[in-house]
């Protein structure tokens, strides 16, 4: 799906800056206890960490952006929350709203008489995921692709979750790295399936993305091998 995630190689955002060394993990206390938050929240809901990726690239822009990386998460948290069913929507303002000294009402849970693909995966599933070790997996299928040649990322545009950048859709590279297979997030954030498969280190030159104009520079990203295509 095309979100707001997906900004990566997009301009308007400025430099990126490296973090300082001395960078702390949490730069004031209340971004630790929404991780915590947050991981609990996936847990509950029976998500997996895909799923968690899939509810914070459908948050719209202000629920993405404005309140930073942590805030970013709780809104995410929110989102699974209220899509499994276990917090009705609106029912965390309204307890903000409470704890202020307002009289109000928690609106009702209702659960939902039909799940779409993100109300939340089955009991087996969930059970899976709860027992799963990790994401790397190992497959029999050989690699289909070797490392130096050249290949394509795939012109495709996914309804769903994707781990496959927009700015790299339809450009080639070189492969670079072979990594080990792991479950494929475009079906595992949807609970259809782990669907493992290789993954690849494929290089890309800088003016293969954006151009003659852009500055000499390579750009390395990991994709799938259902992202990848042979070069004609």
């Amino acid at each position: 799906m095309e979100g707001i995630a997906d900004m990566g190689g997009t301009s308007g955002w400025g430099p990126a800056h490296p973090p300082r060394a001395d960078e702390p993990v949490f730069a004031e206390p209340w971004q630790g206890r929404a991780a915590a938050l947050t991981i609990l929240a996936t847990r509950v809901s029976g998500r997996n960490v895909d799923a968690f990726r899939h509810a914070q690239e459908r948050l719209d822009r202000a629920a993405y952006l404005d309140e930073g990386y942590f805030g970013r998460w709780l809104n995410a948290a929110e989102l699974m929350l209220t899509e499994g069913s276990i917090l009705a929507p609106g029912e965390i303002d309204a307890r903000a709203r409470a704890l202020g000294g307002e009289h109000v009402e928690n609106p009702p849970v209702s659960v939902p008489e039909s799940a779409g693909p993100d109300a939340g995966p089955p009991t087996a599933a969930i059970a899976a995921w709860r027992s799963a070790p990790g994401s790397l997996r190992t497959i029999d299928a050989a690699p289909a692709f070797a490392v130096g040649q050249r290949v394509r990322a795939k012109n495709i545009s996914p309804p769903g979750h994707t781990r496959l950048p927009g700015y790299v859709r339809g450009h080639a590279g070189v492969v670079e790295v072979i990594q080990p297979a792991a479950v494929f997030p475009d079906t595992h954030a949807h609970f259809l399936g782990e669907n493992p498969q290789h993954v690849y280190s494929v290089r890309f030159d800088s003016h293969e993305l954006w151009g003659e104009g852009a500055d000499s520079f390579a750009v390395t990203v990991e994709l799938f091998e259902n992202y990848l295509e042979t070069t004609s």
